[in-house]
């Protein structure tokens, strides 16, 4: 999402919205209060933009145990997308982004009337990503983590999928950096690819990950859904 002058607000409100992934994710309850809560007349803005930052990740639990999302959050998830489209001049990550929200939703969201669900749009643009030096490859996959889910196919998948030995840098060179975030979404991504190192020592470096990422439950997402995918339990 885009957005000049957000809230101070914000920041804490995507926090609560990953909690409630997480806790969904071990086999707790999905929604958090957060969104239970909201009337059916509306949410307010800044509930839509944390929905708009936390993005296609917002419903992993539903998509990875094949449940139908609670119609109160699937509303939510709708409209955070009509609030905040990409611009003109969005970058790439962001028009991926909104993409990733699109595909989440026409999965999941019951069919009209006559048995049908929207299209999906095109894919945006993702050809820098074959050419991108490594570094900047993982930084943008991280950025991406919701994209990186088991059976759906997508340009970013197929560029991960091209480079494995490049992302597993990537996820070394996060953990050093101690950047917990980036070194999570590198580290669920590679769950996805075939040809990672055995050397990287990946179950490892997520424990360290969500160790040294402390209280983020940005972090804790990633980590989880990295070990949902992992251990297969959901596909």
């Amino acid at each position: 999402m885009e957005q000049s002058g957000a809230s101070p607000l914000l920041p804490g409100t995507v926090q609560d919205l990953a909690a409630g992934v997480v806790s969904a994710l071990r086999g707790g309850d999905h929604a958090p209060p957060v969104v239970r809560t909201v009337a059916d007349d509306g949410a307010d803005r800044l509930l839509l933009a944390a929905v708009r930052v936390t993005g296609a990740d917002l419903l992993l639990p539903n998509v990875l145990l094949r449940t139908a999302p609670h119609e109160t959050e699937l509303a939510l998830f709708r409209r955070a997308l009509e609030a905040f489209p990409p611009r003109a001049d969005s970058a790439p990550a962001i028009r991926w982004s909104h993409w990733a929200m699109i595909r989440t939703l026409r999965r999941l969201e019951p069919p009209g009337p006559d048995g049908r669900r929207g299209d999906t749009p095109p894919e945006p643009d993702a050809s820098r990503l074959d050419a991108a030096p490594w570094q900047v490859l993982t930084r943008q996959l991280a950025v991406l983590a919701a994209l990186a889910v088991p059976g759906e196919e997508c340009a970013v998948t197929r560029a991960a999928r091209r480079r494995p030995v490049d992302v597993s840098r990537g996820f070394v060179r996060a953990v050093r950096r101690r950047d917990w975030q980036q070194a999570a979404g590198a580290g669920r991504w590679l769950t996805l690819l075939d040809g990672v190192p055995t050397t990287l020592g990946l179950e490892a470096g997520l424990d360290f990950v969500e160790l040294m990422g402390g209280t983020d439950p940005r972090v804790a997402l990633q980590v989880q859904a990295a070990r949902s995918i992992r251990a297969g339990v959901f596909v």
